[in-house]
Formats: C-alpha cells, sequence, structure tokens
C-alpha cells in the first residue's frame, strides 16, 4: 500500500470512527484526539510546576531563588508529611466520586484553575528581599498547596486513560499517541525558551526571576484553557454494574491496595530506584557553568533531548504486542545502564569544545530507551487497577495514591541522598567561599572545572547503580497481557450478572458483549492449545491459544462454586446470611490461625485464603460499628431514596447545563434571558439542597452497609452461585 493509499484509509478510518469506536474497542478517534490535543495544555502546566516544586536540584527554587540543596531537602520533607492527610483526601474523594462526568474528569475542571492561580501567584512573591527562612517558608506554603490542587489536576489526567477504556492494548496505543502530540509542548517551549529568557535578560542565564515571572503565567492559563479540550470530549468507561453504589471506606479501601502485590511490585521498583535521575541536572550544568555552548546552542540541545522521548511512542505498540510489558522493563533498565556509564569519558574532557554534544548523544540514547520504559508505566498501572477491581469487587483506583504514601515516606528518607552527594562532593557554602565566591549559592562551585568533573562523575556512577536496582523488581511482575484480557472479560460477566441481580436491567441492552462472552468461552473453554507447525502459523496459533486461556479463565470464574473451596465459600456465606443482617454476629467462622493452616498449591486455594482473611476482618469492622451506631438493632436502609436522588441531581445538572448555554448564546436584548437566569438561580438552588440531602442519606448508607457488610458479601456471593448456577441459559 503507498502513501496515498495509507493517507485514503486514515481519513477513511477516521470519519468512520470519529463517533463510534471500531469493533473490539472503547474509544472514538474523537475522545483520543482531544485527549492527545488536551494534554498538550496539561504538559505545559506540568513544565512550569516541575520548576515550582520542591526537589534537589531544582534550578528556579535552588539556583534561581538562591535555597541550597539541604535546605530544599529539609523543607521537602516537611512538605511530604502534609501531603499525607491531602492525598488520603483525594483518594477518599475519587473513590466515592458519583457524577455524571465520572471519577477523574470532573476534577480537570475544578482544580485545574485553582493551580494555575496559585502557580502564577507564586512566582510574584518577592524573593529578592526575603532572607534564607522566609524564602523557605513561602516556597513550602505554597508547595503545601499544590500538593493539594495541582497533584489532584494531574493525577486525575494521567489516571483518566484508567477508566478511558479496559483493553490494555487499546490504552497502550492511545497513550504512544497521546505522548507524541502532547510532547510538542515541552519540545517547543525547550527551543523558544533559552531565546526568549535572553531578550528578557539580555544575558546567557536562566536564573533570572523575571524570565519565570513573564513567561511563565501566560503559559499557564493557556494550558489551562486547552485542556479543556478533555474535560468537553471524552466520557470514562469503568467496567461495572449500572447499579452499583460506591461505599468505599478508607481503611477498608486501604487495606485492599495493600495486598495488591502488582502494586508493591511496580513502587519498588520507583522507590530503589531513586538514584537514577541523578545525572539529569549535568547537561544544564555544563552550558550554565562551564560555557558549553551558546543559548542557541542550548535551544536545539534541549530540543533534541525531548525529542528522544517522541520516537519510543511510534515502536512502543509494536513491541508491547511481540515482547510484552515486563521484558521491555526490564530491558530497556538495564540498557539505561550502560549508557549512563558511556558519559563518565565525556565529563573528564568537559573544558573541551564540543564536549556537550557528545554528552547528548549519550543522553539522547538514555532518554530514548527510559522513554520506552516510561511509556509502560500509565499502562501498567491501569492492568494492575483492573485486576484491584477483579480481586475486591470495588474501583478504588485512587487509594493507589494513598497508599503510595508509604513510598512518600520512603522517599522522605532517601531523599537525601543527593544532598548528601552534592556536599560530600564539594557543592557546599564551604568549598564556594574557598574559591573565591561569597558562599550566597553553592552551585557557584560548578565553575570550578575540578569539583564539576567530580561531583558529575560521582552522579553518574549513583545514576547507574539506581538504573540497575529499577529492573530489579520487575523480574517477578507475571500479570500478562493475556491474564488482563481475561480479568476483563471476567468483569464484565460479573457487572452482568450483579444487575440481573438488582432487576430492572435490560440484559441483552446493556450487557450484550457479556453474552458473547459467556458462549464463546463455554465454546473454547474445552479446546486443546494448539501446537505451530512452522514459523508462518505461529502468529495465528498463539492468537488462537490466548483466546482459548482467557475461555478457561471466564470458566474458572463460572464454575469456582463447584470446587471444593467453591462450596465451602458458599456454606460460610448461609452461616453469615441465613438469619438477617445481624446474624453474622454469631456465625462460627474459621479464626486466622485455623485459615492460616489451609492449603495454598494453587491459585484457587491462595484465593480461598485470602477472602477468608478479608471475610474475618469484615466481621471484626462491623461488630465495632454496630456497637456504635445500633446499640438498639439494625435499622434497614432502603436505597430506593437514594436512587430518586440521584436521579433528580442528574435532571439538574441536564437542565443547569441547558441553561447556562442558552443564557450564552443568548443576544443581551432579548427579553427571554431575564427568565432564564431566573431560572438558572432556582436550579442553583434546587442543585445544592439535593446535593445536601445525597450526602447525608449517603453518610447513613455508608454506616450502614459499613455495620452489615459481611451480611450483604454473603448475600452477593449467594446470589452470585444462584446465577452461576443456572449458567446454560445464557450460552444458548
Amino acid at each position: 500500500m503507498n502513501i496515498k493509499d495509507k493517507a485514503k484509509t486514515f481519513v477513511n478510518n477516521a470519519k468512520s470512527y470519529w463517533k463510534t469506536p471500531p469493533k473490539g474497542r472503547y474509544m472514538t478517534y474523537r475522545e483520543i484526539a482531544s485527549l492527545a490535543g488536551g494534554g498538550i495544555g496539561v504538559r505545559i502546566i506540568t513544565y512550569c510546576f516541575q520548576q515550582m516544586t520542591i526537589s534537589t536540584g531544582n534550578t528556579l527554587l535552588g539556583n534561581t531563588i538562591g535555597i541550597d540543596p539541604l535546605a530544599l531537602q529539609l523543607i521537602n520533607t516537611i512538605a511530604i508529611l502534609s501531603s499525607f492527610p491531602l492525598t488520603a483526601l483525594r483518594a477518599q474523594m475519587i473513590d466515592n466520586t458519583r457524577s455524571m462526568k465520572g471519577k477523574y474528569l470532573p476534577y480537570l475542571l475544578t482544580m485545574g484553575l485553582p493551580t494555575v492561580i496559585l502557580g502564577s501567584l507564586f512566582l510574584w512573591m518577592p524573593y529578592d528581599s526575603m532572607t534564607l527562612f522566609w524564602k523557605c517558608a513561602t516556597v513550602l506554603a505554597f508547595n503545601i498547596a499544590f500538593q493539594f490542587f495541582f497533584s489532584f489536576f494531574n493525577d486525575s489526567y494521567e489516571s483518566l486513560i484508567n477508566v478511558l477504556s479496559p483493553n490494555s492494548i487499546e490504552r497502550s496505543d492511545v497513550l504512544s499517541i497521546r505522548y507524541i502530540v502532547e510532547n510538542l509542548s515541552p519540545s517547543i517551549v525547550g527551543i523558544i525558551f533559552p531565546i526568549l529568557a535572553k531578550l528578557v535578560t539580555g544575558e546567557n542565564t536562566l536564573t533570572d526571576i523575571r524570565i519565570y515571572r513573564y513567561l511563565y503565567p501566560p503559559m499557564l492559563f493557556a494550558g489551562f484553557l486547552v485542556s479543556m479540550i478533555i474535560y468537553v470530549n471524552t466520557s470514562e468507561k469503568i467496567v461495572q454494574a449500572k447499579s452499583h453504589k460506591p461505599k468505599i471506606r478508607f481503611i477498608d479501601a486501604f487495606r485492599a491496595v495493600a495486598r495488591n502485590k502488582y502494586f508493591w511490585i511496580i513502587s519498588l521498583a520507583g522507590w530503589i530506584g531513586f538514584l537514577e535521575v541523578g545525572f539529569q541536572s549535568i547537561m544544564y550544568w555544563m552550558y550554565e557553568y562551564q560555557d558549553g555552548c551558546s543559548a542557541a546552542q542550548y535551544s536545539v540541545i534541549t530540543a533534541l533531548v525531548g525529542n528522544a522521548s517522541f520516537w519510543p511512542n511510534l515502536v512502543g505498540p509494536i513491541l508491547i504486542r511481540k515482547y510484552g510489558k515486563k521484558k521491555i522493563l526490564i530491558v530497556t533498565n538495564l540498557m539505561s545502564v550502560g549508557f549512563i556509564l558511556s558519559m563518565l569519558p565525556v565529563i573528564n574532557m568537559a573544558t573541551k569544545p564540543g564536549a556537550i554534544w557528545i554528552l547528548l548523544i549519550f543522553t539522547f540514547i538514555n532518554q530514548f530507551i527510559t522513554a520506552l520504559g516510561h511509556l509502560l508505566n500509565p499502562s501498567v498501572n491501569a492492568d494492575i487497577r483492573d485486576y484491584q477491581q477483579y480481586i475486591t469487587g470495588e474501583r478504588i483506583d485512587g487509594m493507589f495514591a494513598a497508599v503510595g504514601l508509604i513510598g512518600s515516606a520512603v522517599t522522605m528518607v532517601t531523599g537525601y541522598a543527593l544532598p548528601t552527594i552534592y556536599n560530600r562532593t564539594g557543592l557546599n557554602e564551604a568549598t564556594a567561599i574557598s574559591l573565591g565566591f561569597d558562599g550566597s549559592n553553592v552551585y557557584d562551585v560548578l565553575n570550578d572545572t575540578g569539583y564539576f568533573i567530580n561531583i558529575c562523575s560521582v552522579l553518574i556512577i549513583a545514576s547507574a547503580i539506581g538504573a540497575a536496582l529499577n529492573a530489579l523488581p520487575y523480574f517477578f511482575y507475571d500479570f500478562t497481557e493475556t491474564k488482563q484480557k481475561a480479568i476483563i472479560n471476567v468483569l464484565k460477566v460479573r457487572a452482568m450478572f450483579e444487575d440481573i441481580s438488582d432487576g430492572n436491567i435490560s440484559i441483552e441492552q446493556n450487557h450484550s458483549e457479556a453474552l458473547s462472552i459467556i458462549k464463546e468461552s463455554y465454546a473454547l473453554a474445552q479446546k486443546p492449545l494448539l501446537t505451530a507447525e512452522n514459523k508462518k502459523d505461529l502468529k495465528a496459533v498463539n492468537k488462537e491459544n490466548e483466546s482459548i486461556l482467557i475461555a478457561r479463565f471466564v470458566m474458572d470464574e463460572l464454575n469456582k462454586f463447584n470446587t471444593a473451596e467453591g462450596k465451602a465459600e458458599i456454606e460460610e456465606a448461609r452461616l453469615l446470611a441465613s438469619n438477617g443482617p445481624e446474624s453474622f454476629i454469631k456465625a462460627s467462622l474459621p479464626t486466622k490461625k485455623e485459615i492460616k493452616t489451609w492449603p495454598k498449591e494453587n491459585q484457587i486455594q491462595i484465593n480461598r485464603r485470602r477472602d477468608a482473611l478479608t471475610r474475618l476482618q469484615s466481621v471484626k469492622s462491623a461488630e465495632k460499628v454496630l456497637k456504635k451506631h445500633y446499640r438498639n438493632g439494625i435499622e434497614t436502609f432502603e436505597t430506593d431514596a437514594l436512587d430518586k436522588l440521584y436521579e433528580a441531581e442528574n435532571k439538574a445538572q441536564q437542565m443547569f447545563i441547558e441553561l447556562s448555554s442558552r443564557i450564552k448564546n443568548c443576544d443581551k436584548s432579548d427579553e427571554n434571558i431575564k427568565n432564564y437566569r431566573e431560572s438558572l438561580k432556582q436550579i442553583k438552588k434546587e442543585r445544592a439542597e439535593i446535593k445536601h440531602s445525597i450526602k447525608v442519606l449517603e453518610y447513613k448508607y455508608s454506616v450502614y452497609s459499613r455495620a452489615v457488610k459481611p451480611y450483604l458479601d454473603a448475600q452477593r456471593i449467594l446470589k452470585q452461585a444462584e446465577l452461576y448456577a443456572d449458567i446454560s441459559k445464557y450460552t444458548y
């Protein structure tokens, strides 16, 4: 197919799939284009905030405002500690969000605007007239606010891919497109920023505060406006029953995520590889302190380094399909070690003309390799959230950030490693004074070639060690692409049966895909795995074998109550639900000590042990809630009133949007505009009253569901077992 035919096919596909996704996919081309285009705006905001967020080696905070590395790390410790309650609050808000726009989209709007306002105010504080203490206090105060607003905004954008599609391959493909488009912004900014900086100051420097004051605020507000394309044109698609209501208690969600082994593998990789970023300041230091090149040349270098992240996005989807995420993550980290170490001889020739260009080559290659690994991180994180929903029944994406606070505590400690390395190698006040500087800015030490070479060499070795450590945990990651597809199919089947159990749902209309999954699994599961006769047939055989393995996984789910473990689970459920909501109190359950003796020779037995321990903890927690809130007996909570309020809220929101649109498009002389405004005012009032009523009932529902959780879970198991037993009616 020639270029003309390819272009014609692309145009035809764009027309066909602009509003309707391709078969087997979930995102329309309009959504993909909006996510990628709006991502340019988000990336501009992130680019600016990277300079305003506390970190060792930060150019704006260190070199420009004048806070030394140790002081930066000290206030960073305080900022991390302050992030604990703020992150927990964000997690609780996300996991219990019930909005027409979904879990994450609402926060692009509500957190985006405060973010850009705060960022602009931060830059115009009078740092020149402040002592070191007040500089630290001001930067810290703003960063605590950033911990909530900017982090909420940025995390919502980064996590959005988790819920835009349940298809792991599609998520990887869309991420590749998103990265290609959104990375245009830092690349363009990287080219023009040093040039604009020179126009502002008249010098080859990036350490003048005026540069940031004049350039960043317009960039922030423009980025916010562009990011709203995502808010308007995308929709979330979580595989969940239509009738499902989130009722997630913080501590329960925390425990559930803490049991997710894949979460710990991914997190550990980041925690023990903290040194890997140490070398990233060297290129800038060579330009700023060793006259490595001119401002115009540095603009080109910055653009080329940024461009290194572009190419992996083109080959990434192909490599993922061929090798899988695990192999790519391991190989890229190990290759990174070699290219980082290759920078050592270049640093030793720092004063020679052209050295910075040789350093660029190795930096470019390393950036290319690591960008390939970074491309996978959002997709991997989305996969492990699917796994979390599979093992718990709840979509608790937000809680991953809360449990990740453990990582913040680790970072708080390991964060002192780089400042310590800086200090030990001579980047400190005493050395600066000994070299003839006034000591007010320790980075002046880098003007001395000997210290520059020594400091950079140590950072390179430390970075190589970090890259090697980063690869180790991935050897234990066994969540394959096939398993993820199988889990999504199981979630679709479970959602269908949950809706059947709750009633009033059209199965054919809402769950036709789940019906097809059951029928196909019933037919495929009995087939033996195939063997390829030759290399030509390998691709087709692998595809067929994957379908068979997925079908077997689905049938294992549907037949799970026929196993010895499944039958035991049914008996326990009957004990917990036999005599009403309070029956679980008197149920005779196995103790924790007894459960620990159960066999764990296969995945079914492992799941059985895990579920039994979770159930035991659930009973203990429920008994505490009963004693606190229902001393005189349980009052059954009916959800009908809450459902009606949700419906009323949706109608009020739709009316609000419609009236707002009418007012916006209405001519000021139109006599109806007054009526529209009065109606809008009334709708706002009604919506506020509905929200208040929902909040009151949701609290009561939360207390009730926590108090009788073992009973509700047991009812769900018994109903699921009953429906699974009658599976034959869904296979024809």
